[in-house]
């Protein structure tokens, strides 16, 4: 099992910028695949994108692709998500996902098995 603890949210005016980090605690972070979902208000949870336990196959949402970056530092125990050119749609709480060890990245949010408790962006116009 791994522990998830986000951090970096907060207010950021459309058109800036924030990172998000994901600290991770547990021995199997390194082996499994990584995830950034997002919840909005009154809304499902959307996937937002994954990342390999390597680090060498990302996924993106089509609505982020371009502008978000998700990468880890296996050596830190961590995971990141750089989001560029933010807009009012991307207010949402983010929330870090691992799989369990040696799975493959996947959009699907039943197919994680630990979540962090989320940190809350906001994204003024």
């Amino acid at each position: 099992q791994v522990q998830l603890v986000e951090s970096g949210g907060g207010l950021v005016q459309a058109g800036g910028s924030l990172t998000l980090s994901c600290a991770a605690s547990g021995r199997t972070f390194a082996t499994t695949a990584t995830a950034w979902f997002r919840q909005a208000p009154g809304k499902g949870r959307e996937f937002v994108a994954t990342i390999s336990s390597s680090g060498g196959i990302t996924t993106y949402a089509d609505s982020v692709k371009g502008r978000f970056t998700i990468s880890r530092d296996n050596a830190k125990n961590a995971a990141y998500l750089q989001m560029n050119n933010l807009k009012p749609e991307d207010t949402a709480d983010y929330y870090c996902a691992a799989r369990l060890r040696n799975s493959e990245p996947s959009w699907r949010a039943v197919d994680y098995f630990d979540w962090g408790q989320g940190t809350q962006v906001t994204v003024s116009s």
